[in-house]
């Protein structure tokens, strides 16, 4: 069909980077991230916005719109195709920008994906324990659209574990005490309702999930009961089993969590692996645990994807980091070795393939994958493969990786509208030039999560150009379509264009594929890559080890396998005040010796820069401490002043801003100091201490000083 053919209107999405703007034909060309290039026309009722975060109100820039279509900008231009005169024609009725300035992500601020994870917390908690206490015996499996609960009785042990994961990296990343509470509890109920202890054979299982009955007593569901794994038990339900509590134990360092990772690590050791070929089995029998018995079916001495490759991101990766326990990096190594020679399939296809036999032979008529790739679990592969180079250095793991990132975006990625797609054919015949979908081209949540960090930690760990490029525009895609602004949480399934599709299961908010772990992990490693790896800000972690909790006393901080040398741990505060016993280089925190649970704050920053801009809020006695750093221009000034309000909602009496390491201010900062000053209460003293000649002359010439002490240097005896 040709374009003279085509006789019919249609909308769409287009994403791409402006070449030109034309003012007076209201029009301006884009280019795609494949090549394609539109002229785009404005309309009367063309609208614009800034992209936004959950929790953020509408950003209408539609006023600055043309003055914002400058060469080189990336946004989204949703409108309607017209098919007239011999052209295409596309009108804009609605775009999104991905900030102010070209060149501007506002997912790349400093807390942007700290805020999102403070968000997704407060509507899980809201959604599964109300206005109440945190008791997961009202947890629900299955969540409606708008985070209500539809009264299903099941409980799933692996969307516990997995909001329990969620809630975990919440506390690590904004210290709030209500995530913790929450991860601790949920990890309590999944051991007393969900663990089965075998003392004779030194293992542990998790059952698939229980019943609440209206008896108030409970019944187990012992084997699967999802129709993929029906009457089995999957290994990939053992792992994610341990998501919630490994990432729990990472903060509180709990024993008895630590205990549960081994006896079920002797789990998949004693009956899913396989110590003749290798790799672990995806399925064993309920009774016998054997994989190869014939009641399983079509999982019979099968191994795929999830019980290999899902070890490491699950728990794996976060044992490792929390002990150095070398059983688990060998047991991580070993799967990552597995995965690279078993996996790659490039003389056939360019997915990897997923299903096995028990040799190895290829598995391509089980269930509903048959020949087909999983565009994620492409992703997710060159993802992990290049943090585990950075525990090894293997160079085939990088090499694979770099054949993923190399071949998946022309084929699972969307050149058009941006984002990445589900299952596609793993071949394509002669006469088709696209891979063919499975059943839509529709786009999962956790799939673009698997894209961003994926391209997110290869830019920072090899820093090619279009590594970069693909991480941004993957995180544009996510940020732009999947955030529910109107009930909170995270849309499962967006269209081709954006447009969230809200129909059976992939409307829920909670269900067997979708609970708090997939858009917690996203945010927490985003975080840390993007802050660590690409715009070199801090990042603050927040732990709370129990006393005596870590064997040599050592608490590990380090937020994810990373570049050897590529960051270090800069400050540690315990109980709130500056605590110097830490190793920069390891990232290990020697704790002090007490009979109390404390809390610790690890702020981690890129080896070798100097950050932007930071202020870092501590109390000295009465006083109240700021103590800032670089230079506190544009940039800086929204978390500034965002920070600085908070600081003065304390109502401090005596607060000091201490500025020996602050380069340089504009008149902004002033003002911002000058506002906020406004509403401490009027016996409230503000002191400037160490400022260079430069911030000082502002002070004084915008007349403020009458308002301030000016301190050459912090001295609390000054301050009386």
């Amino acid at each position: 069909m040709e374009i003279k053919d085509i006789h019919f209107t249609f909308s769409d999405t287009i994403a791409g980077y402006v070449s030109r703007f034309d003012w007076d034909r209201d029009t301006f060309v884009m280019e795609t991230a494949g090549g394609a290039t539109y002229e785009v026309k404005l309309t009367a009722n063309t609208y614009a916005e800034l992209v936004r975060n959950l929790g953020d109100g509408f950003i209408d820039c539609s006023g600055d719109m043309r003055n914002m279509l400058g060469a080189g900008r990336f946004l989204y231009a949703y409108g309607v195709f017209f098919p007239e005169q011999g052209q295409l024609r596309f009108e804009a009725k609605h775009l999104v920008f991905l900030g102010r300035e070209i060149g501007e992500f506002r997912f790349e601020r400093q807390d942007w994906w700290i805020k999102q994870v403070k968000a997704l917390g407060d509507f899980y908690l809201r959604a599964q324990f109300g206005d109440g206490p945190i008791d997961f015996a009202r947890y629900r499996t299955m969540l409606n659209l708008e985070g209500e609960q539809t009264g299903n009785i099941r409980q799933e042990t692996d969307t516990i574990s997995r909001l329990v994961y969620g809630f975990a990296s919440a506390y690590m990343m904004t210290g709030e005490d209500r995530f913790l509470e929450a991860a601790e509890a949920g990890t309590k109920y999944l051991r007393d309702h969900m663990r089965c202890v075998d003392g004779s054979a030194n293992v542990t299982f998790w059952y698939h999930g229980i019943d609440l009955l209206t008896n108030g007593h409970e019944r187990k569901i012992f084997a699967s009961e999802f129709g993929d794994d029906y009457d089995a038990i999957p290994a990939y339900e053992q792992i994610y089993a341990l998501a919630g509590p490994t990432q729990t134990f990472r903060i509180t360092g709990d024993p008895a969590i630590l205990q549960d990772v081994e006896m079920t690590c002797n789990l998949f050791d004693k009956y899913f692996i396989d110590r003749k070929l290798g790799g672990y089995f995806s399925h064993v029998d309920p009774v016998s645990f054997d994989p190869r018995s014939e009641t399983l079916g079509h999982n019979r001495a099968r191994k795929n994807w999830n019980s290999v490759g899902d070890h490491a991101p699950a728990y794996l990766i976060n044992v490792v980091l929390a002990t150095e326990e070398p059983r688990y990096k060998a047991m991580l190594l070993r799967t990552a070795d597995t995965i690279t020679e078993h996996f790659q399939d490039y003389d056939n296809s360019p997915f990897v393939q997923e299903k096995f036999h028990e040799d190895w032979s290829h598995d391509s008529t089980w269930g509903w994958q048959q020949n087909r790739g999983v565009v994620g679990h492409n992703l997710k592969i060159a993802w992990n493969l290049t943090r585990l180079f950075s525990l090894e250095g293997k160079q085939e793991y990088a090499d694979f990786a770099a054949r993923i990132a190399e071949l998946m975006p022309g084929i699972g990625g969307d050149p058009q509208r941006g984002g990445w797609y589900d299952v596609m054919e793993r071949t394509k015949s002669d006469d088709q030039d696209f891979h063919r979908f499975a059943w839509h081209d529709r786009k999962a949540w956790w799939q673009q999560e698997q894209g961003i960090l994926a391209f997110m930690i290869l830019a920072g760990a090899v820093h090619k150009p279009e590594y970069l490029k693909l991480a941004r525009e993957s995180a544009a895609f996510y940020n732009a379509w999947f955030l529910d602004h109107d009930s909170g949480g995270i849309y499962f399934n967006v269209l081709a264009e954006g447009m969230p599709y809200l129909l059976g299961t992939e409307r829920m908010k909670g269900s067997h594929s979708m609970s708090g772990y997939h858009s917690f992990e996203l945010a927490y490693l985003a975080a840390v890559y993007s802050n660590l790896l690409l715009t070199k800000q801090h990042l603050d972690l927040y732990f709370k080890p129990y006393p005596h909790a870590f064997a040599d006393g050592k608490l590990r901080v380090a937020p994810d396998l990373l570049p050897e040398g590529s960051i270090e741990l800069d400050a540690v505060w315990i109980e709130g005040k500056p605590y110097e016993n830490f190793d920069r280089k390891t990232l290990t925190v020697n704790l002090p010796q007490t009979g109390e649970q404390v809390r610790v704050r690890a702020r981690v920053t890129a080896v070798g820069t100097v950050e932007h801009f930071s202020a870092v809020v501590d109390h000295d006695g009465d006083i109240l401490r700021v103590t800032m750093s670089g230079d506190l221009d544009h940039r800086a000034i929204p978390g500034f002043r965002k920070q600085l309000s908070e600081v003065v909602a304390g109502n401090p009496q005596k607060s000091a801003l201490v500025m020996d390491d602050l380069q340089s201010m504009n008149a902004e900062g002033v003002r911002t100091i000058v506002f906020e000053k406004q509403k401490m209460s009027i016996d409230a003293d503000l002191y400037i201490c160490g400022a260079n000649d430069e911030i000082r002359a502002l002070f004084e010439c915008d007349e403020f000083v009458d308002e301030i002490t000016l301190l050459d240097s912090y001295d609390p005896a000054k301050m009386n």
